[in-house]
């Protein structure tokens, strides 16, 4: 949901209605009715504490009943054994809580999700038994008793409480609201979207998630500091483990991240148990029922659904049409990459890597698939630190930055999966950008709601082509408005630099087209671009320096003609002339008749949402055939693979094995039929041995599955020296061997490879196109991506070429390693 309708489903004057109708109930009811509202008013605020954490950053606790009892005892002996004033000792527990919450986030930041909620359930038992353990500070496991409670004005006992508590609930929920709609409530949500993408535009995450942790455990501790008064007397068991679960159902039945949900949820899980008590024992069962039924109807709570509800209603402003990048009229720095070399393990990703990318110019970053690009993007963007080598803009050195600060620097970047804050609007995500991670004060919004960011945001995304609504919630949006408005919020932390990192990717050709204008507009306008892009017709159309890299080396510097030319990038890309120019194709008798047909596909089409990927793709393998199919990353060949092993549906077209229609199958059946793929990756499973990984290739054809497993050892020796290892300790070639023999296991009447020499070295690739060798005099049908083309040609018997999801060329092996269509695809030449 978005920021605004999140938060704001109810009109102010109907929350301060609530406000009078609860305060008259506790000043009018009888003794056991106030102590009710009193308990569903301190739920309330606990849950608006907890709602700042889980709502807001997305980070679960189990332990909040920890924050909880400190308030509890702080207010207990302050007021008690140390004579203090309750008006005094109740913000004393506050800020307390808040010191605990930062000492909790210290170690709970390293971690996420069920990882986090270990923690913080192991907080609330520390200070469970801590209590217990506290002697006669904390009374033991007799707690403490006879607590004053406050007198306000004529008001004292439970009434006085519990008029304070609801007091405290709405004071609560307009510092929520204020919060909330303010910068570092929108920052909390893009930490919670995308911590990732939070860093790229200046926000520290690790800053952000502890003041929700000081503000969550504060409000709690508030919450506690009435429990004591209210009660009179607490004891540990008060505190335990299902109190915290309380909190969790208060805010996630009411709607986490919303405004009324906490204060929903506390009424629902405060008041039905009481509603339900003529029950006696069934009523838990009823009260367990209802949350399920509430939870599976709205997962979004209450006044989610609410929300969503209202959203449908509201009209949405449209970004206008045509716009100028507004930019500050300062002077651009150079970036500068000396020497950067990044080691992982005893692996050299990188290695002694330099070039600049000046202001004005489009420079491109290419090399196959593992080259290093994207680790030189992390340096150059402070998510990695360079083994050694500098970074540097202009003159101020950035290598020894963390990423925060390297983009508070000048430098922005966008992403190969965008990374959008899903859960702000599409303004919301750009004017969030301009800020570059200076937010101001706890409940600041001036400047992140000003008119005058507001408009530059409109702007911004006006230069960028967005011409959608302004309102809509990011997570809303199809994938091509998605990277404008991703490119938009980059340029809206006013950068030198911008890095991308494939924003042509799942991109049809028009939009391509419009990708390539705006990057020159970007350039134009004075920022200098470094462009990482496996669609070498954009690159090329669009660069004015291009640097090549392979295995983390630098191949080549300089311009486009000079690139396509380049025997080092050519060889790169292409692999050795000498093999490409000779495939070993099998020769067919002159009045032999062909093959039958083993793989059909027609007419096939498929994407990812709405975007396709592969436009009417035709393309058939006959029995005993090799076939390649290549083309330059991003041509859609694995998505190919995917959608014929059934792990990607197709939108239209037919898929034929033997005959048999594989459309609508699941991925199973498709395997039990005989299409078997040997995904990119290897994807081995590895805590289990070789051995097992072997077996469970023939779990679909189990008989005489141990003469099998004897003939893959045999196929593949190195197998058998490592039989009894765990699958994730053997190198990059023998997982490769592995998953290879796991999918022969399956007795495939065509075998899918896919990319099997990624991340090889080269000795070990030979090794292993030997083996497929084999299996191809075998004559074994495999259909094989591979980005080693001279390799692949050199085995296949014919070839396809895709480029942009479509068939580009296809034909016999040797005529497509003559044909231009294979240099066109890969470097677009």
């Amino acid at each position: 949901m978005n920021t605004q309708s999140a938060m704001r489903w109810l009109p102010p004057a109907l929350y301060a209605l609530l406000a009078a109708v609860a305060l008259m109930l506790a000043a009018t009811v009888n003794g056991y009715y106030v102590f009710v509202l009193g308990n569903v008013a301190l739920l309330a605020l606990a849950g608006i504490g907890l709602n700042v954490l889980l709502g807001l950053t997305g980070q679960m606790s189990f332990g909040h009943a920890g924050f909880y009892a400190i308030g509890a005892y702080t207010v207990a002996i302050l007021t008690g054994q140390a004579g203090w004033s309750f008006w005094l000792a109740w913000p004393a527990a506050a800020l307390v809580c808040a010191a605990f919450g930062l000492l909790l986030a210290v170690p709970a930041l390293r971690v996420k999700g069920p990882y986090l909620a270990m923690i913080t359930i192991a907080f609330g038992f520390i200070v469970e038994h801590a209590l217990i353990e506290g002697g006669a500070l904390t009374g033991g496991q007799n707690g403490l008793m006879g607590i004053v409670q406050p007198a306000i004005g004529s008001l004292g006992g439970d009434r006085g409480v519990a008029m304070l508590a609801i007091v405290a609930v709405f004071a609560a929920l307009i510092g929520y609201a204020l919060l909330s709609r303010g910068t570092w409530g929108a920052a909390m949500r893009a930490v919670k979207d995308s911590e990732t993408a939070s860093e790229s535009i200046g926000i520290n995450p690790l800053a952000v998630k502890a003041v929700a942790f000081m503000v969550s455990a504060a409000v709690v501790g508030l919450a506690g500091g009435l429990y004591a008064p209210l009660t009179g007397m607490i004891t540990p068991h008060n505190f335990n483990f299902m109190q915290s679960i309380l909190f969790v159902l208060a805010v996630t039945i009411g709607g986490a991240g919303s405004l009324a949900g906490p204060l929903l949820g506390a009424v629902v899980v405060g008041l039905l148990p009481e509603m339900l008590s003529s029950l006696e024992e069934y009523r838990l069962l009823f009260f367990g029922a209802f949350l399920l039924v509430v939870l599976w109807a709205a997962p979004e709570g209450a006044a989610g659904l609410l929300a969503r509800w209202r959203r449908r209603a509201q009209t949405q402003g449209l970004a206008p049409r045509h716009g100028a990048m507004p930019t500050s009229a300062r002077s651009r720095r150079t970036l500068h990459a000396d020497a950067l070399t990044m080691t992982f393990g005893g692996v050299r990703a990188v290695q002694a890597v330099s070039f600049t990318v000046p202001p004005g110019a489009v420079t491109a970053l290419i090399g196959p698939n593992g080259a290093g690009k994207s680790t030189v993007i992390n340096m150059l963007s402070g998510y990695y630190q360079p083994t050694s080598g500098n970074v540097k803009l202009g003159d101020a050195p950035l290598a020894a930055l963390a990423a925060h600060r390297v983009a508070r620097s000048g430098i922005a970047r966008t992403y190969q999966t965008s990374q959008l804050f899903d859960t702000l609007s599409v303004e919301d995500n750009v004017a969030l950008g301009m800020l570059r991670g200076r937010l101001g004060g706890l409940l600041a919004s001036h400047r992140y709601l000003a008119a005058d960011v507001r408009e530059r945001a409109r702007a911004l995304l006006a230069f960028c082509g967005y011409e959608g609504a302004l309102d809509i919630a990011a997570a809303d949006l199809p994938h091509v408005d998605r990277r404008l408005v991703e490119i938009a919020r980059a340029l809206a932390t006013d950068a030198d630099v911008l890095l991308m990192d494939e924003p042509a990717a799942g991109l049809s050709r028009e939009d391509k087209t419009r990708l390539a204008g705006l990057l020159r507009r970007i350039a134009d306008a004075g920022a200098g671009v470094l462009l990482v892009e496996h669609d070498m017709t954009l690159v090329m159309g669009v660069s004015d320096h291009i640097v090549a890299i392979d295995a983390g080396r630098e191949l080549a510097q300089g311009s486009v003609a000079e690139i396509q030319q380049s025997p080092e990038v050519r060889q790169a890309y292409l692999g050795d002339e000498a093999a490409r120019r000779a495939p070993a194709a099998r020769h067919r008798p002159a009045g032999e008749a062909l093959p039958p047909e083993v793989l059909g596909v027609g007419n096939l089409t498929t994407g990812y949402g709405a975007n396709p990927v592969l436009h009417g793709i035709d393309l058939q393998v006959r029995q005993g055939e090799m076939v390649a199919l290549l083309g330059a990353n991003g041509a859609g060949k694995s998505t190919l693979m995917r959608t014929l092993a059934g792990l990607h549906r197709p939108a239209q077209g037919g898929m034929h094995l033997q005959g048999q229609e594989l459309h609508g199958l699941a991925a199973d059946r498709i395997v039990a039929r005989g299409l078997v793929l040997v995904p990119e990756g290897r994807q081995v499973f590895p805590g289990l041995s070789v051995l097992d990984n072997i077996r469970l290739g023939a779990f679909l054809h189990p008989e005489d599955r141990e003469a099998r497993v004897e003939e893959m050892l045999t196929r593949f020796p190195r197998l058998r020296e490592r039989l009894h290892q765990r699958a994730g300790l053997l190198s990059g070639g023998e997982q490769q061997m592995l998953a290879i023999a796991r999918g022969l296991m399956a007795k495939p009447v065509i075998l899918l490879l896919d990319e099997p020499s990624l991340g090889l070295a080269p000795k070990i690739i030979d090794e292993l196109f030997e083996a497929l060798d084999r299996l191809r005099k075998e004559s074994m049908t495999i259909l094989l991506v591979d980005q080693m083309a001279a390799l692949a040609l050199s085995l296949a018997d014919r070839a396809y070429v895709l480029e942009s999801g479509r068939v580009a060329a296809h034909g016999a092996a040797a005529d497509i390693a003559q044909d231009g269509a294979l240099a066109r695809a890969y470097l677009g030449a």
